[in-house]
């Protein structure tokens, strides 16, 4: 039986060890290292994020990003230069190493109550127990797709999620949905392999980071439109370095603001790769899709002038984001997926990030609901984990107390 079990090995899985790791809290941390960014990423696209909103940490911060590029030779600024997924993926790992060795890469196929705890099914296997796990799956199993487009064969569907190598596009005719900086790294980076590829997006226009100028900004700017790990501005600052507040706010405004903050957007150095290279369908809707000759023909309709045209490739790639859905979360059972309380399919946390099922946790993504939209990126891993980890630390103290003077007495024999 050990104190804490994490599934999860990405940013928060790992933050959240090595805190764990250094309070001395028993725990057991389950998934392979960095897999959402090493399989389910693009080869060759760049983090949104700054340098200094892209670390893992630790309670010391003994291992930053900026420390893990000086120590390889890899050029890194905490801003204006931006961070490759292969720096990333390689920083993951390095920090794996160092800081949580004990990890264990067998995944977590099921998880079940149980009157002590949980106990944890392996993909080999084996059983673990754990008094308390937290999920830290990211956007695994999120992964949303059009509901217009079910009809369409995996073959000729897929999710941006799907795709990590993307030289079986070379030579294709792809169609791109979405506006966000998924569908436009992936836009380019297409287009750049060799691929026909084309972008349609909702919004009337793609939305890009401002470049850094390099320019010492005045006080006044400081003040205005200060920095953060989310961005600059009052608002980016406030969800950034606030969650804990965040929490408190009404139901209503929290879910407003998650679902309208930080909306799609692109990365500065992104848009030269997209804007003026290939054909961009914006302002426009997917009606229908259909099959005609094992090409797709998609129908879309102008949003301003309800004007329609069809578009024909070899394969449409989705990169409609993620809507988190605990339903999804299949490796739970049933009996604790139906007693996790949820609103708009997120689970609803407490000020520890304990969800309604005495002992579940979550961080990251599904947890944005409760503690803003940091907890969508990186950035937020640092407060989930110091944050959690001073949540554990307290239940831990009260199973001591609760343990009979018998059972301290059995345990020492």
């Amino acid at each position: 039986m050990t104190n804490v079990a994490i599934i999860g090995a990405g940013p928060y899985g790992l933050s959240l060890a090595a805190y764990l790791r250094s309070h001395d809290i028993s725990f057991r941390i389950f998934g392979r290292p960095m897999d959402s960014w090493r399989a389910h990423m693009p080869k060759g696209m760049f983090l949104k994020s700054d340098g200094f909103a892209s670390n893992i940490y630790d309670p010391n911060s003994e291992f930053s990003l900026r420390r893990f590029c000086a120590e390889r030779g890899t050029e890194y600024s905490d801003t204006g230069i931006p961070v490759s997924l292969e720096t990333f993926v390689a920083y993951g790992l390095a920090f794996k190493e160092r800081m949580v060795p004990e990890l264990d890469d067998r995944l977590v196929v099921g998880v079940e109550r149980k009157d002590d705890g949980f106990l944890l099914r392996l993909d080999d296997g084996e059983t673990a127990m754990a008094r308390r796990v937290v999920l830290a799956v990211g956007i695994t199993h999120f992964e949303h797709l059009p509901a217009n487009l079910a009809n369409l064969p995996s073959e000729l569907l897929s999710h941006s999620f799907q795709h990590h190598d993307l030289e079986e596009f070379r030579g294709r005719s792809v169609v791109v949905l979405g506006a966000g900086a998924s569908a436009i790294d992936l836009a380019g980076l297409l287009h750049e392999g060799g691929a026909e590829t084309q972008l349609v997006g909702r919004v009337p226009q793609l939305k890009f980071h401002s470049m850094p100028t390099g320019k010492a900004r005045s006080r006044w700017q400081q003040v205005r439109h200060p920095q953060s790990g989310l961005g600059p501005g009052l608002r980016s600052r406030f969800f950034a370095n606030a969650p804990r507040a965040f929490h408190f706010l009404p139901e209503s405004i929290r879910l407003h603001a998650v679902r309208t903050t930080l909306g799609p957007s692109g990365g500065w150095f992104a848009k030269d790769k997209v804007v003026g290279q290939l054909p961009l369908h914006l302002g426009c809707t997917v009606q229908s899709a259909s099959i005609e000759e094992s090409r797709i023909r998609l129908h879309l309709r102008q949003v301003a002038d309800g004007k329609e045209r069809d578009l024909y490739a070899d394969h449409v790639i989705a990169a409609t984001g993620y809507r988190v859905a605990v339903e999804r979360l299949k490796f739970l059972s049933a009996d604790i997926r139906t007693k996790i309380k949820v609103i708009d399919g997120a689970p609803i946390l407490s000020s520890g990030f304990e969800s309604s099922v005495p002992g579940l946790y979550f961080v990251g993504i599904a947890a944005a609901n409760s503690f803003g939209p940091v907890m969508r990126f990186a950035f937020g891993a640092g407060f989930a984990a110091r944050h959690l980890t001073k949540t554990l630390i307290t239940a831990r103290a009260r199973d001591a107390v609760s343990i009979p003077a018998s059972g301290l007495a059995s345990t020492a024999d």
